[in-house]
């Protein structure tokens, strides 16, 4: 049985963690802290890395390993990419604000990750105003299905990370595009 490895990364609050626990199978890792300001957003933060595992219904096996949103980190960001075969960037689709790190995130891995398919996928599609998948790509000047400089392989996809039939339905979305 082969195994891919897909990065879960995107800024500070998006639910990468969330994300990989919903669907994760295994004993998995979490490097979660307090956040030093005492943010009210959430009490802790990502610092090394998530990691699980999951098994979709084709059967193919995803490596889930979800990196830290704060740029502070951004040294294990280059380290997480390390052979892998996708990133799915995580955008909480209900804060707009957020969307400049989303596109800051996007520059940086496509700068490094040597044309690895990358997948934008607007979270939290469940709260009241959040942004569509399009209003999110368009926000992130994603022109089409293929954005070729930021290797962008599928227009922006929406989910709820906290579902796992959401998240389940986003891996099969890309899990075609992970295989070599």
């Amino acid at each position: 049985m082969a195994y891919i490895k897909l990065v879960v990364t995107g800024p500070f609050n998006a639910g990468k963690t969330a994300l990989v626990n919903t669907v994760n199978e295994i004993r998995g890792v979490s490097t979660e802290v307090d956040t030093e300001t005492g943010s009210h957003v959430k009490p802790q933060t990502t610092v090394a890395m998530d990691f699980g595992r999951v098994t979709l219904p084709s059967g193919l096996s995803l490596y889930l390993v979800g990196t830290p949103g704060q740029q502070r980190f951004a040294f294990m960001w280059e380290t997480l990419i390390l052979e892998c075969n996708g990133i799915l960037v995580l955008v909480d689709s209900s804060d707009p604000v957020s969307l400049s790190d989303a596109g800051r995130m996007l520059d940086f891995f496509a700068a490094r990750a040597n044309g690895v398919p990358t997948f934008v996928v607007a979270n939290k599609q469940d709260r009241p105003g959040a942004l569509s998948p399009r209003q999110v790509g368009q926000a992130l000047n994603l022109v089409g299905p293929c954005e070729e400089g930021r290797a962008v392989v599928l227009p922006p996809l929406g989910c709820i990370a906290s579902d796992r039939e959401s998240v389940i339905k986003v891996l099969q979305r890309v899990g075609p595009y992970l295989v070599k």
